[in-house]
């Protein structure tokens, strides 16, 4: 089923609140842009207790449904762009380029706060497994998310420096032959690059 269909079962008073809480949690299964169990807990930390309120319910649904209009419209603008640059020739897309389309990287509309509320979630749930090795960038990333979440966001000069080198050098893990080698390596690269993107995303004052 579709967003737009589980989001009208959100909407429907006739249906019993469960099945309305259960189709917020579909859409959210479809739309999650800091992860299922993130996107929910930032949606009842901005909307309020939606598993037991009604209008909680719907400010969180509303909520979910501008983020999601945002990346659309950004793919919509980056799909424009790509077009622009191959008529002048630019067939293959920088690598440093930000491609939205698939799935989104960030919260549309409250980008920062919800990398903050991502990372605190990680903290609690998976960092330190990650983190638990004798793998420098992986300890690396364990400092800065403490940093990070330290300092509500505020990072000094030099570990903004770190944490586009931490993010450089794990998409080369991840772009490499590793997934061929070792797949558990590979997953597990691929979750310390997405929290090191939250924390490029959470020090990003812009």
């Amino acid at each position: 089923m579709s967003f737009g269909n589980y989001a009208r079962k959100v909407r429907d008073r006739s249906l019993p609140y469960g099945r309305r809480v259960s189709a917020l949690r579909s859409c959210v299964q479809l739309y999650r842009p800091i992860g299922f169990y993130a996107t929910l807990g930032f949606l009842e930390e901005i909307a309020g207790p939606y598993q037991r309120d009604e209008a909680a319910l719907l400010r969180a649904l509303d909520v979910l449904i501008a983020s999601r209009s945002g990346w659309h419209a950004d793919m919509r603008d980056y799909a424009r762009e790509r077009r622009q640059a191959k008529q002048r020739g630019q067939r293959i897309p920088p690598i440093n380029e930000v491609n939205p389309t698939g799935f989104p990287r960030i919260w549309y509309g409250a980008a920062r706060p919800a990398a903050l509320y991502a990372l605190r979630y990680w903290s609690r749930n998976g960092l330190p497994a990650l983190t638990a090795t004798s793998d420098e960038i992986a300890a690396t990333l364990g400092t800065l998310v403490t940093a990070v979440l330290s300092a509500d966001g505020d990072l000094a000069p030099q570990q903004r420096q770190l944490v586009d080198a931490t993010v450089t050098e794990l998409q080369r893990r991840v772009r490499s032959d590793l997934w061929h080698h070792d797949q558990g390596a590979y997953y597990r690269a691929w979750n310390l690059l997405k929290i090191a993107r939250l924390v490029k995303t959470a020090s990003n004052h812009v």
